[in-house]
């Protein structure tokens, strides 16, 4: 009997000396992406929002997310501006590192970036906090809409930060506890329309055309050649991809296993004919911005576009998009700004593109962005926007015709309505599986208006 408990006592042993192996050393990718992610959501909000790193790994990354997140520890290198993330604090390390003006990157084999800094024409002066918005942070409130936005059921749980512009000004905005003008928040798929904003720029430009295909070298060869820049952007380019998160899928595999992630979009193959099929796609939208970013010939000079092109004229001092490994920037996902900063940008897209008197897109781009992709059946713009939200289309309802929205990955939205003058950024820790309805609030503000 002896014997043979200590021949269990062995066999035990090394199974879990052979599970900690296999752990360490081939780790399956599910555990690769948790730890990618943790290390990347904590790595922005430590070096951007300047939030303690615990606190976002309990409230970002472990309570709204798989339950093997929970697992994870992470650990903040100050002095390398650098997290790193393990499953049980040793598996399947997970990296992300900071790069000041770029935000943080992901780092999928854990090797240093050797990224070059982004050098910006001049820096952006933080607002005047006395000043009237947008050129300050001065608001003036109307009653009715602060009363609305300060409504627990209607901000909906875990609201972070709810701003109300209206004929330009700063009309109401509220703040979750911990979280104020100061805090840059992320905006997930919003950063797709901003996205689109850029390639806006390089239109105005002479530098792209909506209707150019060949757009890649690797699809010269194949019937990926006859898809267009608005097919990317209108989501009906026929790639495959699949969106699906909580799993190893394209876009976690993207976002968190490759250093490359428009490289890695692009190897994808067409499942229909180009326009033929709407299909949202992560990947497409960073493929559009590694396609704006080759109409530069100075690499540095397209890192340093949306700084100096969109974020300084428009005053939006605390705005961060955050690149791959590669130099490209995440447009389909990683974009940090304020309540305030991201309102800055909706005022822009609600005055067509114009700035201070100045056109800075061309003519009409705005309404192409939201005219319906001819594939989503109405639901999506040609411009990375929604002209649905949670089933309640512009038009229906409450909702002008011209209503439209810029949406994110746990609750992030923006309701733009060019004929009101009305813009509702709405920002937070939302995940669907709570039920929450943005358009409760949305339809109530727009109730409200004298």
């Amino acid at each position: 009997m002896r014997r043979m408990l200590r021949i269990s006592g062995a066999a035990l042993v090394l199974g879990v000396v052979a599970l900690f192996g296999w752990l360490a050393l081939a780790p399956p990718e599910l555990l690769k992406v948790g730890d990618g992610y943790a290390a990347k959501i904590v790595c922005s909000n430590v070096f951007i929002a300047r939030r303690d790193a615990q606190s976002v790994l309990a409230d970002d990354v472990q309570a709204p997310g798989h339950p093997l997140l929970k697992l994870v520890k992470v650990a903040v290198e100050p002095e390398k501006q650098m997290v790193t993330a393990r499953i049980l604090g040793f598996a399947a390390a997970g990296y992300a590192a900071y790069r000041p003006g770029a935000g943080c990157t992901s780092l999928p084999d854990g090797g240093g970036t050797s990224l070059p800094p982004i050098t910006t024409a001049a820096a952006v002066a933080a607002p005047a906090s006395e000043a009237p918005w947008p050129e300050g942070e001065g608001a003036a409130i109307d009653p009715a809409l602060q009363r609305l936005i300060e409504d627990a059921d209607l901000a909906g749980p875990g609201a972070r930060a709810i701003a109300v512009i209206r004929d330009g000004r700063l009309v109401a905005e509220n703040y979750g506890r911990g979280f104020d003008r100061s805090t840059p928040l992320l905006g997930w798929s919003m950063t797709k329309s901003v996205t689109a904003a850029l390639i806006g720029l390089r239109v105005a430009e002479g530098r792209l055309e909506v209707a150019r295909a060949g757009l890649l070298p690797e699809w010269a060869s194949d019937e990926r050649a006859s898809i267009t820049l608005a097919d990317l952007m209108g989501m009906q380019s026929g790639l495959e991809f699949n969106e699906n998160y909580g799993d190893v899928t394209d876009v976690t595999r993207m976002l968190y296993l490759e250093k490359d992630m428009a490289g890695y979009a692009a190897t994808k193959p067409l499942t229909s004919d180009p326009g033929a099929t709407f299909s949202y796609s992560s990947g497409t939208s960073t493929l559009l911005s590694r396609i704006w970013m080759w109409t530069f010939d100075d690499p540095a000079a397209a890192l340093a576009f949306p700084h100096d092109a969109l974020f300084a004229p428009l005053g939006m001092s605390s705005a961060v998009l955050e690149t791959d490994a590669s130099g490209t920037f995440v447009g389909s996902s990683y974009m940090y700004a304020t309540a305030q900063d991201w309102a800055r940008f909706a005022q822009f897209l609600l005055q067509d593109g114009v700035w201070k008197g100045r056109a800075m897109l061309p003519k009409d781009y705005v309404a192409f962005m939201r005219a319906p992709a001819k594939a989503s059946g109405g639901k999506y713009g040609q411009g990375q926007v929604w002209l649905e939200e949670n089933g309640v289309r512009a038009g229906s309802g409450s909702f002008p015709a011209d209503a439209f929205w810029m949406l994110g990955h746990d609750g992030q939205a923006i309701m733009l309505v060019p004929s009101l003058k009305l813009a509702v950024v709405r920002l937070g820790l939302t995940p669907s599986r709570l039920g929450y309805d943005v358009q409760k609030l949305n339809a109530k503000i727009i109730e409200a208006l004298d």
